[in-house]
């Protein structure tokens, strides 16, 4: 469990499930996501098996504001991290409190580390800026990395280093 000013983020249970399909169902939030939002209950239950059983190499979160969970934020896969915020907390500052959290907690279970990587959609430039707020640049990128619903999609590959966290 990670507390930061105005956020959990906390392991994710079973009981979770209603609240994640109301991220994961939301086509907003989805848009430059791995995968579309999800249609069913069933597809949430499929895909929460990953956050309440994580694999060794996984630390990821779900955010808690306010005793609501509002996204989700970590490393689904280290190196690898990402997250994932409601629409209806878009603009408050609270991916970039989360992420930054979230770094530091890896870095401290994982002093070896050498750095942390994330890949994204070119259109989202949100979370461009956001994580070159957190000291990730591009390394490379790639062109029709996803096919999202009929839609292929590109990829920026981006890395930070350990000492890469910028205020």
């Amino acid at each position: 469990m990670i507390r930061t000013e105005r956020l959990l983020l906390r392991r994710a249970t079973w009981g979770d499930l209603e609240a994640v399909h109301r991220l994961f169902s939301n086509p907003q939030a989805m848009r430059y996501w791995s995968r579309p939002e999800h249609e069913t209950l069933e597809e949430t239950r499929a895909w929460l098996r990953f956050l309440v059983e994580p694999a060794a190499d996984s630390l990821d979160f779900l955010i808690e504001k306010d005793g609501a969970v509002i996204g989700k934020a970590g490393a689904w896969q280290l190196p690898e991290v990402g997250f994932l915020l409601h629409p209806d907390h878009w603009g408050q500052g609270l991916a970039f409190e989360a992420m930054a959290a979230v770094i530091a907690h890896v870095e401290a279970e994982h002093p070896a580390l050498p750095e942390l990587t994330a890949e994204v959609d070119p259109r989202n430039a949100a979370s461009l800026r956001l994580l070159d707020r957190l000291g990730f640049h591009e390394t490379h990128r790639a062109e029709r990395t996803l096919l999202w619903k009929d839609e292929w999609c590109d990829s920026i590959y981006l890395a930070r280093p350990r000492w890469g966290l910028a205020a």
